[in-house]
């Protein structure tokens, strides 16, 4: 113990240490907003006319035509992606046989249906991630699972629970509008349909529609380009092989980058890779799974994973006391200095793996850890050591100029053959290509507009037997399953009340979504954190945003038990419509 303490004093820094680095964070960050002072104005996800082709699917190009559908089915989804499936296999627990998949895509998986990149997996533990492994009797070949077997899971469950029966596919919803006198939903899509539906839920997912820099010149390249959620690999070779004699450029450096750069460094005659903002890269700890493990798994395993790791999301009394008792300025000190080690730790990381010591140095990431999304991979680093690979570093201006050759920067223009935009997704509206009108017509985007307004950040008030998963004022986890699959509960329970007691809609009330309103902005804005991180999509690219415009940031555990609180008062948080 006595020797402990000791190396813990010699390896105690200085605070002036920690405020310098802070400092330096500070300067990033504004240096990026300084160059980008537009915020999420810097994208576009309005993928038409000369940029239309970023957004088509490349794995159903062959959509069969068909004669527009005008039924009503009990409960339509907006989506296929998990939060659709694993809310439906509770809903045909309960009893439900009418359950319609709506989705843009050519089949179930969502999010693992359109990112078909080379490289591409989960940076949560499979067995924690991947949802409903007790009910499919499966167990996830990699201890990370790839995103080939992620998408044979989704289908699997679609399967089991026979949701593809209904399921219609190459479809976009763009309206869906409550009528009051029927106590339905009409939806609306692209393909002329006019679907009706008593619940519909929302479960396009949090990171669905990509988007692009608004970079000038982009209609001027004369080569090939596509965006990683929309791979081609019929230019590229099922293996990459056709990119052996190919310049290729990648812009961005983010969570898709970071996992398709090894790939195609491994194949391209060269690689360039163009950064703004780089990500913190941890080890990814992976393995295959133990068969001798899996085989001695005994039923429910991974529901008791799950209820220890909402056990696990709170302090213990006692530390929770200890916290408590302590200043706020100690607490924040705290925090601030250990995340600090960690991004120190990352930063000597790169330097123990990167040979040329200025490609290390433009590697590091000045911010707090989870100002940005964290990724972890154990051969992206590595590839800046090859010949082939060439990193620019854009010093946070980002790229904002494409000729007819190739991105340029500084003087320089690249010449490329293929252009790769690793540029990510819109982050999360709950109507993606979707008007949502409730009652007496009022549009959900005109409600939010002075500031969010829900019930767990599942409900809103107005727009009865709708409900919204993975949404603003819901618990953020990294692991997104794990609170999916609580809002998938929830949902499901509310459905099977309002079925058992007669009701026709439920619709939560004004006091019930004011007191949610009130605990999230409780929980949030207890420090600058958000606004003293560098530009991201976890900050809205550093724009200012309302207190009640995020998560709910009060823990996982808490939330979990406000879902539990809700359903136990029904009649006092809900009005009900009989049939």
């Amino acid at each position: 113990m006595a020797e402990e303490q000791q190396k813990k004093k010699r390896d105690s820094k200085p605070q002036e240490y920690y405020e310098q680095i802070k400092k330096r964070f500070a300067d990033e960050r504004d240096l990026r907003l300084s160059y980008r002072p537009q915020g999420t104005g810097q994208f576009t996800s309005d993928l038409s006319g000369d940029l239309a082709k970023y957004a088509e699917d490349p794995f159903s190009q062959d959509a069969q035509a068909r004669d527009p559908i005008d039924d009503t089915v009990e409960v339509l989804f907006i989506g296929g992606g998990f939060s659709a499936l694993l809310t439906s296999a509770r809903l045909r627990e309960r009893g439900v046989e009418s359950i319609r998949i709506v989705e843009r895509g050519g089949d179930v998986g969502g999010t693992w249906y359109w990112n078909r990149y080379p490289g591409i997996a989960c940076d949560v533990i499979g067995y924690d991630y991947l949802p409903l492994l007790d009910e499919m009797d499966y167990v996830p070949v990699n201890h990370y699972s790839r995103g080939p077997e992620i998408l044979s899971h989704c289908q699997a469950i679609a399967n089991k629970y026979n949701l593809y029966e209904l399921a219609v596919f190459n479809t976009t919803v763009n309206s869906t509008v409550w009528n009051e006198e029927q106590q339905l939903w009409h939806v609306g899509t692209n393909r002329g349909d006019t679907m009706k539906a008593q619940f519909v839920i929302c479960a396009n997912g949090t990171l669905s529609k990509p988007k692009l820099s608004k970079i000038n010149g982009m209609e001027k390249f004369a080569g090939h380009s596509f965006h990683t959620s929309r791979w081609d690999y019929t230019y590229t070779g099922e293996n990459l092989e056709n990119l052996d004699d190919k310049v290729v450029g990648i812009i961005g450096t983010g969570a898709s980058a970071v996992q398709a750069v090894p790939e195609v460094a491994k194949t391209a005659k060269h690689l360039y890779v163009f950064q703004r903002t780089p990500s913190s890269i941890d080890i990814r700890d992976d393995w295959p799974t133990d068969p001798n493990w899996a085989r001695r798994l005994k039923p429910g395993w991974q529901a008791k994973r799950r209820e220890r790791v909402l056990a696990l999301s709170e302090p213990s009394p006692e530390d929770k006391a200890k916290m408590e008792a302590m200043p706020r300025e100690e607490k924040i000190r705290r925090q601030e200095n250990a995340n600090i080690d960690y991004m120190m730790r990352i930063h000597k990381r790169i330097d123990d793996t990167v040979k040329d010591p200025g490609t290390a140095d433009s590697l590091k990431p000045w911010y707090m850890f989870m100002c940005k999304r964290p990724c972890f991979h154990n051969e992206y680093l590595p590839s800046f050591n090859q010949p082939n690979v060439t990193l620019i570093d854009t010093q946070g201006k980002g790229i904002t100029e494409i000729g007819e050759k190739g991105p340029m920067f500084e003087g320089d223009e690249y010449g490329l053959d293929v252009l790769i935009y690793a540029t990510g997704f819109e982050v999360q509206k709950t109507g993606i290509y979707n008007e949502i009108l409730g009652k007496d017509g009022v549009n959900l985007d005109e409600k939010y507009e002075d500031g969010i307004r829900t019930l767990l950040g599942i409900h809103t008030q107005g727009y009865p037997n709708l409900f919204i998963m993975g949404g603003y004022q819901a618990s953020f986890q990294f692991n997104l399953t794990d609170m999916l699959q609580t809002q998938g509960d929830h949902i499901a329970e509310c459905i099977d009340y309002v079925r058992r007691n007669g009701h026709q809609s439920m619709d939560p009330t004004l006091e019930a979504e004011e007191w949610w309103v009130q605990e999230v902005i409780k929980h949030r804005g207890k420090t600058n954190r958000n606004a003293e991180c560098t530009p991201g999509y976890y900050n809205f690219e550093g724009e200012f945003n309302r207190r009640q415009d995020g998560n709910y940031n009060g823990g996982f555990k808490t939330y979990f038990n406000h879902q539990s609180t809700v359903r136990e008062k029904m009649s006092e948080n809900f009005v009900f419509s009989n049939k």
